[in-house]
């Protein structure tokens, strides 16, 4: 009877264990953390490290990735830095790359080397 006894304490805490740690897994939540897209515009590798070093200099920014072929910057951000997504598009400008918001000066993107000009949209 204690066999049966302890043997069924051992599946209860088993399962309590397994229920336990299943709910405290931490990869899949992201508490705090905004996710956003923006289109930026962009050409070659140089452009990516760019883009996604200007993003990094903005406060809250958790994490910067674009990609080349789809022109898309995937920001996670701080919910606590609500502007941060306006200020990466402002910093991206800034750095010669236009975004869906912001238009880069002319005399910057000049200056940009050859292989990072892109077709620009006229205004």
């Amino acid at each position: 009877m204690k066999k049966i006894h302890l043997l069924f304490a051992i599946l209860v805490a088993c399962a309590t264990f397994q229920s336990a740690n299943a709910q405290s897994d931490k990869s899949q939540r992201e508490i705090g953390i905004k996710t956003q897209k923006i289109k930026v515009s962009g050409t070659c590798s140089m452009d990516k490290r760019r883009i996604e070093t200007a993003a990094y200099t903005v406060d809250g920014i958790k994490s910067a990735v674009w990609n080349e072929y789809s022109q898309v910057l995937t920001l996670k951000y701080s919910v606590f830095k609500k502007d941060a997504a306006d200020n990466v598009q402002k910093k991206i400008a800034s750095v010669g790359n236009d975004t869906e918001m912001y238009r880069a000066d002319d005399s910057v993107y000049q200056k940009l080397p050859d292989c990072c000009h892109y077709q620009r949209k006229q205004l």
